[in-house]
């Protein structure tokens, strides 16, 4: 029997009343396990099987699937749970680490950045700037980290006026001809990048981004995303759908 922490980030139906859940876990990494009889709704598993719970889980380790045998909550994330706006947003989250990460590599700090990411958007701060800190934190465990410290090119750490896709980072602005394609981006932009790549989420505070400055984002890390990681997940373009809809609530 095994005892850890951890958020649900997928679910699976099996056979008419069980489910695969898959568990990031603070002690162990990616974890899947049978809960079964969970998709009855007297279950005692019902409630604690649901995509974005936090709980303590007590399983049966196995070579494959291990098996769930009682589970306690440590936090619903009500808001994120009952609103599909903010569904959607923890849904990308939970299907980026999904996809990014191998069963079983322990890595207790990407738990707790799930954990607090999914804490913020269920208290309201804007779920677009937590996206992107989000996905500039997530380069890292998919190996794709760009240059962000100095100009790709060569080497100079005055602002950059450029990010490249092909050159995989900053771009200053006398290697900006390097890349015809290259993003033209402001010293602000240029911050953020690394702001949101470095920065401590625990120690975020209130902040607020022109919705230029959003779209800006959202494009360099888009396109680096899309060239680099090799995933293709089907929460973002959901929430693509959503936007060109204009169904997004303002923020």
């Amino acid at each position: 029997m095994q005892k850890v922490e951890a958020i649900v980030i997928r679910t699976n139906d099996y056979g008419e009343s069980n489910k695969i859940v898959t568990l990031f876990t603070r002690e162990s990494g990616k974890v899947g396990v049978m809960a079964r009889g969970a998709k009855k709704p007297k279950s005692r598993l019902a409630a604690i099987s649901q995509l974005f719970i936090h709980g303590l889980y007590l399983f049966q380790k196995s070579n494959g699937l291990g098996t769930l045998n009682q589970a306690e909550m440590i936090h619903s994330y009500k808001e994120v749970r009952n609103d599909l706006f903010l569904a959607s947003y923890a849904t990308y989250v939970v299907e980026l680490i999904d996809k990014l990460t191998e069963e079983k590599q322990p890595n207790e700090p990407l738990f707790h950045l799930l954990q607090q990411t999914l804490l913020y958007l269920d208290e309201g701060i804007d779920p677009e700037v937590l996206l992107r800190i989000f996905e500039m934190k997530m380069m890292q465990v998919a190996g794709i980290t760009p240059e962000l410290d100095q100009c790709t090119n060569c080497g100079s750490t005055e602002v950059p006026s450029g990010f490249s896709i092909k050159e995989a980072g900053f771009l200053c602005k006398k290697c900006i001809h390097k890349d015809e394609h290259a993003f033209k981006i402001t010293p602000q932009t240029a911050r953020l990048l690394r702001l949101f790549y470095y920065i401590d989420l625990s120690r975020l505070g209130q902040i607020s981004l022109k919705d230029e400055t959003k779209k800006e984002l959202k494009l360099i890390i888009s396109a680096y995303y899309d060239e680099y990681s090799g995933v293709t997940l089907r929460s973002k373009r959901f929430l693509d759908q959503l936007e060109r809809m204009g169904d997004l609530k303002p923020y």
